[in-house]
């Protein structure tokens, strides 16, 4: 029996993962990863981080990439809900400046995967999000990037009204997309 359902997104290598949940009257169980059955799919991936962050309603954190150490990412909710959203930065790539969203929450269980030379960003639309997710490659400050998230250019449909939405200074800095290198 297969522990996960994965569906291709329209951009190559970006993932939804549902997990299969066993409930009960006592409550639920579900594996969050199986490194067997995600090799199974085509996700040969080796995890080295995992992070966790806890936010209110309206945060938008995002676009953010690192330009030297890329992060794959499998992203999921534990309490609340948010929209989130990768894009894709590789150059060659027939979507490159394309992006996928996704509503996680943790009703729904779904993960994210997002593979190396994508952006990542999500916003809460809960009173209150807890978001964790395991990377590819470890985490340097000094190596981070990021797109501005209201690029005309890639154009997120994100579901609050800019009024609603709390970015941190930094995110409100970044540039557009035509406006950042990148090396992917």
């Amino acid at each position: 029996m297969n522990k996960f359902k994965f569906t291709r997104t329209s951009i190559e290598g970006v993932f939804i993962i549902e997990p299969t949940v066993f409930t009960d009257d006592r409550g639920y169980f579900m594996e969050s990863y199986h490194k067997k059955e995600f090799e199974e799919n085509g996700l040969n991936i080796d995890f080295v981080q995992d992070n966790q962050s806890k936010s209110t309603k309206g945060v938008l954190r995002g676009l953010h990439f690192q330009y030297n150490q890329p992060q794959g990412k499998l992203v999921r909710v534990i309490k609340g809900e948010v929209f989130d959203v990768a894009v894709d930065l590789r150059k060659d790539s027939p979507t490159y400046s394309k992006y996928e969203s996704v509503i996680l929450s943790e009703d729904n269980k779904k993960q994210f995967y997002i593979p190396p030379g994508f952006a990542h960003g999500f916003l809460v639309l809960s009173d209150e999000a807890e978001f964790t997710y395991k990377c590819t490659d470890f985490y340097n400050g000094s190596d981070e990037g990021g797109i501005i998230w209201n690029d005309p250019d890639i154009n997120i449909e994100w579901p609050l009204n800019e009024e609603e939405l709390i970015l941190s200074e930094k995110d409100q800095k970044w540039k557009s997309l035509k406006d950042t290198s990148t090396s992917f």
